[in-house]
């Protein structure tokens, strides 16, 4: 599958996009979010959250149980309503 193709999901335990290799949640995997949740925002929320508890146990800095800096605000901050 060609990478114009390919979904802008994780790659575990990178936590990088499949389809451009940036961290995710990539643009075009917020952009996706956004649509997907646009009457959901509090679940949008609950979903991130709890990926955001998996990566900081992927990502290096989690074996000594502080989650990488950073990690809210890629993860949560950016779905959170403005206004």
């Amino acid at each position: 599958m060609n990478r114009a193709r390919m979904a802008h999901i994780p790659s575990r335990p990178t936590w990088r996009c499949r389809a451009c290799g940036i961290a995710w949640p990539c643009s075009p995997a917020k952009l996706r979010l956004l649509t997907e949740y646009r009457d959901a925002r509090p679940g949008l929320l609950i979903y991130l959250a709890t990926l955001a508890a998996e990566a900081a146990e992927q990502l290096p800095g989690a074996d000594d149980g502080v989650a990488p800096a950073g990690l809210y605000d890629r993860f949560i901050g950016w779905a959170r309503s403005r206004g």
